[in-house]
């Protein structure tokens, strides 16, 4: 027997002559802090589903604890394609689509009845604001209460590629303004200004905040994405921070507020300048008017730029969420624009599942950081 076997066995009988005082020093209750900590610090972690029902996507969903919807509304989804999608049968029966796979539909993102009539200012618009007021209503009647909508006509949200290769090959989206300044002017509309982009939105604005008051529906725009001051010579406005400024004096109320889309925040500026995020989470906080939240990030500027991986764009990520957490957001939060994995198809970019998986450990994993922080 070697001289190191005879050691162990000579230990190994010593401890067991020996009598355990506490047979439960081993043993420990809740990790230090648990008990102060609030699961995902009290905010409504969600995925968007904008394409409808997706089983593996939703079975994931429910194996991560992750149980808010966020997508538009679909007739058909309740067996009703025949019907308005702004009426309140369509409106229950896609919200009792999403309860049978176990989730809540907690927001509504691409609304329908908001279209370029309106924001263009055309003939037809007081009909899509009506249509926008009903829809508002019975949303109410079936306890949701968040819009989130954007003011983009013609031209939303773009991209020049969809297929980047980015760490390790995962593909990502990014923009490139050379690669659209030479694409011919959109002239279908006539001379459009940013002026009366602004004009637009203050006739919805004074339309439509009194009802969202009226039924406690919050409305929250999204940032132009990328935003830039023009594309094809359709106008954008909401493309500075500057610009939410003037959206909130615009119509001063609650229910007029904001989704806080961090990669679209971070993408503003040249650069030269940039917008601090948990900054400017803090001021808007300040003004309680950010209603929703699109967790994200990238590298670059307004001009270029390409999303990333939750953990390697420009924002300090934990210095945003515990800008968050400091101002009391508890509203529904989502990963968007992750990059697209092995294993997953690039049909639906900047949604992938793998990807998706990523991002919600990461963000939870965030959120446990800052709950339980002393810092």
């Amino acid at each position: 027997m070697s001289k190191g076997r005879r050691t162990f066995l000579k230990r190994t009988a010593g401890l067991a002559g020996m009598s355990l005082t506490g047979p439960m020093d081993f043993m420990q209750g809740p990790h230090p802090g648990t008990a102060d900590y609030q699961r995902d610090l009290g905010m409504r972690l969600c995925l968007a589903y904008f394409w409808g029902i997706e089983q593996r996507k939703t079975a994931l969903a429910r194996q991560m604890d992750v149980l808010g919807a966020v997508g538009g509304i679909n007739p058909a989804m309740a067996g009703l394609g025949s019907q308005k999608p702004w009426s309140r049968e369509v409106i229950k029966g896609v919200k009792a689509a999403w309860k049978k796979e176990g989730l809540t539909l907690r927001v509504i993102e691409g609304p329908p009845s908001l279209g370029t009539k309106t924001k263009l200012g055309l003939s037809g618009r007081d009909e899509e604001i009506s249509q926008f007021i009903s829809l508002l209503k019975n949303l109410s009647l079936e306890g949701i209460d968040t819009v989130c909508y954007n003011w983009m006509p013609v031209i939303s949200w773009a991209r020049t590629v969809v297929d980047r290769p980015g760490r390790g090959g995962a593909l990502v989206s990014g923009f490139d303004i050379e690669e659209v300044r030479d694409k011919p002017p959109i002239r279908e509309y006539g001379e459009l200004t940013h002026e009366g982009m602004w004009d637009n939105l203050q006739y919805f604005l004074d339309a439509v905040v009194p009802e969202a008051e009226k039924y406690q529906v919050k409305l929250a725009l999204h940032p132009d994405d990328p935003p830039v001051d023009h594309i094809q010579g359709i106008p954008r406005i909401m493309t500075s921070t500057k610009a939410f400024e003037r959206l909130l004096s615009m119509a001063p109320s609650y229910y007029n507020g904001i989704t806080f889309c961090q990669g679209s925040f971070a993408s503003m500026g040249d650069r030269n300048e940039g917008v601090d995020i948990p900054a400017a989470i803090r001021y808007f906080g300040a003004k309680n008017s950010i209603h929703f939240v699109h967790f994200r990030d990238v590298k670059g500027h307004k001009h270029h730029f390409e999303e990333t991986f939750h953990d390697e764009g420009k924002t300090d990520m934990f210095a945003a969420m515990r800008a968050l957490h400091s101002i009391g957001f508890t509203g529904p939060i989502r990963p968007d624009h992750v990059p697209t994995m092995a294993g997953d198809s690039n049909d639906k970019p900047g949604y992938s599942t793998i990807g998706t998986l990523y991002a919600i450990g990461y963000i939870r994993g965030l959120m446990e950081g800052v709950g339980k922080s002393k810092g």
